[in-house]
């Protein structure tokens, strides 16, 4: 790879901070905020022992809110930086920016369209939040870009050596005119990708991202997958998630090899209100030195970790209970956006 050649890192690549929002009142996270910010507490705890965290909040009450509660729980604010800006809501995974990098260190922001997954919500916010935080100045001298495309964070998955990993019914909801061809090839010029594995199956009750690929499978490696499992016949999702697994079986490497493999164990069932909800351990999130991983109080926490010690051997375990964030429809993963080395501001971001 020569010094101009444009790359989207994998997740594992060296990151500067992890990027969050905290919810407040005016979220959809308002009937439950103070189990959701124990779990925002939880993550920010766990982050802040590897890495930076950046943290946007709405005012500056809520950032005297937030900073009294990282205290509490001993939070190195030595290591949280601030920036006020307006939000919807707080899934960065999918309003986030995705950032390509050079070897020679520039960084751009591709800033894609971003819709409440389809419409489904309001989200004109969120899609002008990385523009908004590119003015605040939080991301440098990046080069930025918008991109007329809908896309979200959380649909994709790249090993940083050109292979991308999505599912064709996300894509396909989002762009219901556009043929399997035309998307791919977007998704390729843009993400500049060599290559896009589909899966056509697999699916989580209480998921309203259209199968997201974050909450399904993922890269440990060029040559690992880790992804979530099904070995209980009579759930409703045995027969997907199974369907799945054999997808990824015949899936190759740039390599012509198979991948190895990973799979994760799968909770019980979690109802809450009649309402099943969607805890998959498929979307943890890879930090310096870690993956921290979605806990939700099941007996199958243990053996999660222990297949995410197997894909990552390399790195700590650490769960972070996520409980509260599932009554949403999302987990860890989808709360988050890494942030590349190299890309970060040249002063103090204190802008709350």
């Amino acid at each position: 790879m020569t010094g101009n050649h444009w790359n989207l890192p994998a997740e594992w690549a060296p990151q500067s901070a992890v990027l969050l929002a905290w919810p407040h009142i005016g979220t959809d996270w308002v009937e439950r905020l103070a189990d959701v910010e124990d779990t925002y507490v939880a993550l920010v705890k766990a982050i802040t022992r590897f890495q930076p965290v950046r943290i946007i909040v709405s005012s500056d009450e809520l950032k005297r809110h937030a900073s009294a509660l990282l205290c509490v729980a001993h939070v190195d604010l030595n290591t949280v930086c601030w920036v006020q800006a307006d939000y919807d809501d707080t899934w960065l995974r999918d309003s986030g920016p995705i950032t390509l990098r050079t070897d020679d260190g520039r960084s751009l922001l591709l800033d894609f369209r971003f819709t409440g997954w389809g419409g489904r919500f309001e989200a004109s916010r969120d899609d002008a939040l990385v523009a908004q935080l590119r003015t605040a100045g939080i991301f440098g001298n990046a080069a930025y870009e918008r991109i007329d495309f809908a896309l979200e964070g959380g649909a994709i998955d790249v090993d940083g050596e050109g292979s991308l990993l999505s599912t064709w019914q996300c894509l396909h909801e989002r762009h219901p005119d556009s043929s399997r061809a035309d998307i791919e090839e977007c998704l390729l010029r843009v993400l500049r990708q060599d290559r896009l594995l589909w899966l056509e199956h697999g699916y989580l009750e209480g998921d309203d991202t259209d199968a997201h690929i974050d909450t399904l499978a993922r890269f440990a490696s060029p040559t690992r997958i880790v992804y979530q499992s099904c070995d209980d016949p009579a759930d409703s999702h045995y027969v997907e998630l199974q369907a799945m697994g054999e997808e990824l079986a015949a899936l190759r490497t740039a390599n012509g090899e198979s991948y190895e493999l990973f799979a994760l164990p799968w909770a019980k069932p979690i109802i809450d209100e009649g309402r099943r909800l969607a805890a998959s351990y498929a979307n943890f999130l890879i930090i310096n030195g870690a993956v921290l991983m979605p806990a939700y109080g099941d007996p199958a926490d243990i053996r999660a970790a222990e297949a995410l010690a197997k894909a990552f051997p390399d790195r700590e375990i650490v769960p972070v209970p996520c409980r509260p964030l599932i009554w949403q429809n999302g987990s860890l993963h989808c709360i988050t956006m890494q942030l590349p080395q190299g890309l970060q501001s040249a002063g103090v971001l204190d802008a709350a």
